[in-house]
Order: structure tokens, then sequence, then C-alpha cells
């Protein structure tokens, strides 16, 4: 089944990567601030499959560079429309931040014009926009109208649904900072000397860098799309079972534990349940035997989700399952326990 899998997502990645590559290569043709999405292979760091029928694609912003973080921040909020705000909404989350365009020592003349920029803010909400009508004009300017269809949206996130030779995935377009070379001041990682991951895997991802993402109205979101690509591929170097317990795992929670277009849990979630697990056993001797190690990391998926807590792998006191609808968490946690009660099913 995890083989079957692999195929059936490798295949939809392909034919997915193929026409989003057109589509943002038409974009960036006619705004040169979007860069297109490279063609690389299933392995493209600018997809994230979060179920075989829903991926993240971050789009690249280019002009944006030699990026520093503000000292002193003043949190200004915005509305969808990207108007400003004369009061506090509400205090920044964890996984988010503020951007100006100072924070760069270089910067296209674009991104100080005001469908982006208000007073020296970038503002997400109105990248968002802009982004929303490139893609309605490129989908129709590239003749792809017969496999892309815009979603509706509450908000300015761009949704598509691709259709491919098997399915039709849904797809979440992110415009995206790259911020290389550096790493964010609240993501306090590690938090302190751990076996796992060792001290020279720390530092090589604290090099990669992290990302911005455009998916709310004022604050920029975090993300670690490099570092969590380098932990999950340097995982069984001991000759561990790390990642076929992750891959059952995930087999599992897409047949019998959460199924759906749209899960509550997403592959991201099991990730960073891994994460966690292989810092608290990270023996070699604790990953040899598949039996034992799957049920430690389905227990620990059973605790998050029971407990509607997800902790961020690398910004402290983050919840990723926050705004998860509470009742689809408990409906997960019950099959968890069902199968942990008698899990002959998946071990036999």
């Amino acid at each position: 089944q995890v083989e079957q899998r692999h195929y059936l997502v490798s295949k939809a990645v392909e034919e997915v990567q193929k026409i989003i590559q057109q589509l943002t290569a038409e974009i960036s043709c006619k705004a040169t601030r979007f860069q297109a999405i490279s063609n690389s292979g299933i392995h493209n760091e600018n997809i994230k499959v979060l179920a075989p029928s829903q991926f993240l694609i971050t789009v690249p912003l280019r002009g944006l560079s030699g990026y520093r973080e503000c000292q002193v921040r003043h949190w200004r909020y915005y509305t969808v429309q990207g108007a400003k705000l004369l009061s506090s909404v509400r205090d920044p989350e964890e996984l988010h931040q503020w951007l100006e365009v100072e924070q760069f020592s270089k910067t296209l003349q674009q991104w100080h014009e005001k469908d982006v920029n208000v007073e020296g803010d970038l503002v997400p909400a109105k990248v968002l926009i802009v982004f929303r009508e490139l893609v309605e004009k490129s989908i129709i300017s590239c003749n792809l109208s017969s496999k892309v269809t815009m979603l509706e949206s509450f908000s300015s996130v761009v949704r598509l649904a691709v259709e491919t030779s098997e399915s039709q995935v849904e797809v979440e377009l992110v415009p995206a900072v790259e911020i290389p070379t550096c790493w964010p001041e609240k993501a306090r990682w590690p938090r302190c000397l751990k076996r796992w991951p060792s001290q020279e895997k720390v530092q090589c991802i604290k090099s990669l860098g992290f990302d911005l993402l455009a998916r709310s109205n004022y604050h920029w979101q975090l993300c670690f799309s490099r570092a969590e690509h380098v932990l999950m591929e340097g995982l069984d170097e001991d000759g561990g079972c790390r990642m076929k317990c992750f891959r059952v795992m995930r087999q599992m929670k897409e047949d019998v534990w959460c199924a759906g277009n749209k899960p509550v849990i997403t592959s991201y979630h099991l990730q960073t349940v891994l994460f966690w697990t292989c810092e608290k056993y990270p023996r070699t001797k604790d990953w040899r035997c598949f039996h034992e190690a799957f049920l430690r990391l389905v227990q620990k998926l059973h605790k998050c989700v029971s407990q509607h807590f997800l902790k961020h792998y690398f910004v402290k006191n983050t919840n990723l399952l926050k705004y998860a609808n509470t009742s689809d968490l408990d409906v997960v946690a019950s099959k968890l326990a069902v199968f942990l009660e008698n899990p002959v099913f998946c071990l036999d």
C-alpha cells in the first residue's frame, strides 16, 4: 500500500508540477516580482504534499535580498484589502512576523509601490491580491482553463483545482520570501543539548535559513521547509526504521484514521510528531524493532490529537492544532485509541 501510494502521489506531483511551472512562468513574465517554481522532480522543495489530493506550493518572490531582523518591533494591522487599521486587532501569533521593505539591503523598485506596500510595510494581503489577479489572467493566457480552476476563498488565499490523469488535486499557491543563511530569533531551537539531531546537523539546518509565507492579512508566516527536508533526509543513517514507521503511519492515517481530501491531520502534522519522537528516543536501538517504534509513534500522535495540542518543532509554544476542528480531532483520537487497544491489523 505504501509503495502504491508513493507511485500515485509521485505521478500527481509530476503532473501538477508541470502545470504550475507553466502557470508561474507566465506569471513571472507578467510581473518579475514573482518567480516561476523550479521543475526538479518529486523532491521539489516548493511542493509540500499534505494529502494525496491536497498540495501546498510556494512561489518565490524575487527582488528582496540582504535580510536582517528588526531590532524594534512596531506591530501594525491591516484589512484584507491592505488598508491600515487605527488600532490593534490582536497580538501577533507565534508563527507570524511583520516584514518591512527596509529590512532588505537590496530591493526591486516594485516592492516600494502602493499595490503591496503600506508606509514601508510589505503587506501579505496586498501581495496576495496582486498575485491572485495574475493567476486568473495567466490561466487564460496559458490555455489552462481545462486543467486549472480557481476555487472560492474567504480571504485572498489562492486555491486551485488541478486536474490530473488520475484525480483532482486541490493546490494552494503561496507567495514566499526566501531568507537564506539566516535563522529567526523566534525559532529558539534546539531548546537544549540533545543527542538528536546532532550539533553538526543543527548547524547545517540553521545555515539554510527559512521562508516567510503570504498566507494571512498582515503577518508573514514562518516556514522551515528546507530545515524539515534535511531532517527527513538523514533520518535513518544509523540503520533505523524511522522512515518506515512514518510512511506506514501516514498510510494508516489516510486509509483508516483520518481519510478524506481535506483531513484535519495532514502529513505535515505527522512529520512534526515524528521529529518529537526522534528527539525523545534518539538511540539507534530504539528504532531497530519496527513494531515497538511504530506503536510509540502512534501513541505520541494519539496524545497530541486527544489533547488538541501539537507543538511546532522549531517555534516554542506554538500549537499546530490551534484552529483545527475539535470534533474532527476527537473522532481521529477515538480511532487511534481503538487501534492502540488491538494493533494487530497493522503489525500482523
